[in-house]
């Protein structure tokens, strides 16, 4: 019986990420006294990618915020739409309210009265507007009723009072019951010509928005009051009154005229405060309504937001070279490594480790750098910017001085609104820059020729 050669099996090769790569990858990141250079690079490579990981995720949620601040304020106060009477003088503006809210899609709707004046406390004057409503409408801005920091808006209608911002308060020098003096250049007709409308109003409400803008110039007025102080009236015959003769008395006028007020406009709120295109259309197609000239959010603030937006797509930009740089510190990095590893590289390889495997090595060496990075990065970015004002006010008291002032930016804190997509594009940029910097060393390593490696080991 013929006795049987056992072959032996067929050499193969190593699965790729086999275990041993991750432990010769794990060694090379490790620190050992000979290669402390090369080590210092790949930790400061590492804080680079963090830096910039955490810088953009803190300057994006600090946008996003400043813009959903502004957004709200500004929304909050001033409608989606801002609708003015054309043809005809605003009279009806209680039923047109009562049709613009039966149209789907409006959430509700607000009339009012509006004029600017100067206002005069102690011995100080500024300009204002004013806006005259009524209690039931203040009561659907909860933003505006809600604010109210000394006073408040109870019995509004007959308090026959103002409500102003704190800083306008502090800027004409008053508090509650002081009487604020406004002036309007639009007064009565005499025969020297016209004579300004002076009066003056006790302060019931000092509010506190949290924009600078709102809080500085504006005031609010009961309807009626501003009504009258405005001169958004007429004086019409009652029905069925005959044409008075021009001897009449006083009373006789009283009781044979009756006094139809008016709004200057009417702001519109929406659900959805994109979709002003779409709710244009519907309120200027709706037979029910008179004829009104529609303004929108969109185009009131559109230099301001379309800055806003520039400003996002240039800062995310600009900030982005940072991991790029630190991308770039990990091909350095990678290529000393392979230079210093070159006889670890030959050993390997005469040990039957395929190319591949070296180029797995080195890009596990590398990704790594880059993974570390961005999660301390991403840790560090979503701490700082959950606390962003808590810093910023710490900041401000330790050196004594006001960052992010209001009177430039117009809110009073420093907002922060972190975007889960906008961290997760963060976060994988990062990722991949730091993947795709590994390829070329990597590759490199893999070329290497044990012969020539060792030859003069």
């Amino acid at each position: 019986m013929t006795d049987s050669v056992q072959q032996p099996p067929a050499t193969r090769g190593t699965r790729p990420f086999a275990r041993f790569e991750w432990m010769i990858a794990g060694r090379y990141l490790r620190a050992r006294r000979k290669e402390a250079f090369i080590s210092v690079i790949a930790s400061l490579t590492m804080v680079g990618v963090a830096i910039g990981v955490a810088t953009l995720i803190v300057v994006m949620s600090v946008m996003n915020g400043f813009r959903g601040e502004l957004l709200d304020k500004i929304l909050g106060l001033n409608g989606h739409f801002t609708a003015y009477p054309i043809e005809s003088k605003f009279t009806d503006y209680k039923e047109t309210v009562e049709s613009i809210e039966q149209v789907d899609g409006v959430k509700f709707a607000v009339y009012f009265v509006e004029g600017q004046v100067l206002a005069s406390g102690r011995g100080s004057s500024t300009g204002v507007t004013v806006r005259g409503m009524d209690e039931e409408n203040l009561k659907k801005l909860n933003l505006l009723y809600n604010s109210a920091e000394q006073g408040g808006f109870d019995q509004w209608d007959d308090s026959n009072g103002i409500a102003i911002g704190y800083r306008l308060a502090q800027t004409l020098g008053v508090g509650i019951g002081d009487q604020v003096q406004i002036i309007n250049p639009d007064g009565a007709m005499t025969p020297f010509g016209t004579t300004p409308q002076i009066r003056s109003y006790p302060v019931t409400a000092i509010f506190n928005l949290g924009m600078v803008e709102f809080d500085s110039f504006f005031m609010y007025m009961p309807l009626e009051p501003a009504q009258d102080y405005f001169k958004l009236f007429e004086d019409v015959l009652k029905p069925g009154q005959e044409p008075l003769d021009v001897m009449a008395s006083d009373e006789e006028i009283d009781a044979a005229y009756q006094r139809v007020p008016q709004a200057s406009a009417v702001e519109i709120f929406i659900d959805d405060p994109d979709a002003v295109g779409l709710m244009r259309s519907r309120l200027q197609a709706d037979p029910d309504l008179r004829p009104m000239v529609l303004t929108d959010w969109q185009q009131r603030n559109e230099t301001f937001f379309s800055a806003l937006q520039v400003e996002r797509v240039v800062m995310f930009t600009i900030l982005s070279m940072i991991i790029l740089v630190a991308a770039f510190n990990i091909i350095s990095s990678l290529i000393m490594l392979v230079k210093d590893k070159g006889a670890d590289i030959a050993v390997l390889r005469t040990m039957g480790a395929t190319r591949g495997s070296i180029m797995r090595i080195f890009s596990i060496t590398g990704t790594a750098i880059g993974v570390i990075g961005t999660t301390v990065g991403l840790g560090l970015g979503l701490l700082v910017a959950s606390n962003a004002e808590a810093i910023r006010a710490f900041i401000s008291n330790l050196l004594g001085v006001t960052i992010f002032p209001p009177e430039i930016f117009f809110l009073t804190s420093l907002p922060s609104r972190t975007d889960p997509l906008e961290v997760t594009v963060v976060v994988l940029m990062a990722l991949g820059l730091s993947f795709l910097a590994t390829i070329y060393p990597a590759w490199r390593a893999a070329q290497y020729d044990p012969v020539e490696a060792l030859r003069y080991e």
